[in-house]
């Protein structure tokens, strides 16, 4: 893949993976992007997972030919973007290593070995002069860990954007941006929601033409569009207006519930989303939770608790700093119901919630009063 004239792409697709961080379905794969950059003087922009070095280094061999690599710039060092160094190090033994003073000390920790003849330290606003170009360093702590840099070339005037703007999904797969990189931002760095506006306040003053991630495509185009979207990820706002229901239920009775209040809100134009969080991909319920406006939990009471996999989804949301939401409960239970109050418990650090004041309690099976409640939280919801 050529990114401009002198600016090449060396990375990796990996079909071969099945959870990606141990914990994320990606049907369709994961990218681990690097990229030569070409002038006077040569810098590839990270490595790749230990699995593809060899392919990586062969990536490089093919694309420079007779010419090495000058630096290595280490942006981030999650192993699927720095288990490569080693080899690199190997292979261009003269090569400098880029990066944070952070960064240098995980090299220690994973390796150890932090390269400390090898070693360029490098903070906020340092540069790297190729020739032509100059590659200039910002910081992006908690973006999603603590070393990050993000790197712009002022000549093809591009952002190395580390992990930001990533998505799921290798690079010979066509698919929806927004999807994946909706379900890869929320998932990996939606906690640091006021790191990541913090970054954009800095490219905010760049004039950027593409931004190259760690995964996914280059963008190219319509930067606009993208950089919105991360504005409003991280800045905890809504994307779609909309209600989602997120349910558990044992012999169907809270489902049917959840179906009933979905028909209603359909009924009246309103856009919903259903997650059975038993079976549905908890990345993907997650991914709704924050995407929509409203949100309404639906669980029976289960040992004095709540179902395990609604606690599950509730810790997913509020370690990831769950907030500005209208929301409603539904509980169920045959003797003393405490579901809702449960869940309401978990959620008291999160911020600026808006509670319906027309909660759901069935009582083992829907009847008349139920419905009734099911009616008058769909119509608060449309609202």
């Amino acid at each position: 893949m050529i990114i401009t004239d002198t600016i090449k792409y060396v990375g990796v697709n990996d079909h071969v993976i099945d959870l990606f961080e141990g914990q994320y379905i990606v049907p369709n794969g994961i990218s681990y992007n690097s990229y030569a950059v070409i002038d006077e003087k040569i810098a590839i922009m990270d490595s790749v997972d230990a699995r593809f070095a060899d392919e990586w280094l062969d990536n490089i061999k093919n694309t420079l030919g007779d010419r090495k690599p000058d630096y290595l710039i280490v942006q981030h060092m999650e192993p699927d973007h720095s288990s490569s160094i080693v080899n690199f190090v190997e292979a261009y033994p003269d090569a400098k290593i880029v990066s944070s003073a952070k960064a240098f000390m995980m090299m220690k920790q994973f390796f150890g070995n932090s390269f400390t003849a090898n070693q360029v330290v490098v903070g906020e606003g340092d540069t790297v002069s190729l020739g032509s170009r100059t590659l200039t360093f910002v910081t992006a702590p908690m973006v999603h860990w603590p070393e990050v840099i993000v790197t712009y070339d002022n000549k093809d005037k591009i952002l190395f954007s580390a992990d930001g703007f990533g998505k799921f999904g290798a690079l010979d797969v066509e698919e929806d941006w927004a999807c994946e990189a909706r379900r890869y931002y929320i998932g990996i760095v939606g906690k640091y929601g006021a790191q990541v506006q913090a970054l954009l306040k800095k490219a905010a003053a760049l004039d950027i033409s593409k931004i190259c991630p760690l995964h996914g495509p280059v963008l190219k185009e319509n930067l606009g569009y993208y950089i919105n979207l991360y504005d409003i990820w991280s800045g905890y706002k809504t994307e779609t207006e909309g209600v989602v229901i997120a349910y558990t239920s044992v012999y169907g009775n809270t489902k049917k519930a959840a179906i009933f209040l979905k028909d209603k809100l359909e009924a009246k134009g309103v856009k919903v989303a259903v997650n059975d969080l038993a079976r549905v991909d908890m990345a993907e319920a997650v991914e709704d939770a924050f995407r929509y406006g409203k949100i309404v939990f639906a669980t029976t009471t289960y040992n004095n608790d709540i179902f395990p996999f609604m606690k599950e989804f509730i810790n997913h949301l509020t370690e990831r700093n769950f907030q500005n939401k209208t929301v409603g409960f539904i509980e169920n239970g045959s003797w003393a119901p405490v579901a809702a109050k449960v869940m309401k418990q978990m959620l008291e650090k999160s911020k600026n919630l808006t509670y319906a004041e027309n909660d759901v309690k069935i009582m083992s099976a829907l009847d008349e009063e139920s419905l009734k409640q099911l009616d008058a939280l769909a119509e608060e919801l449309c609202k």
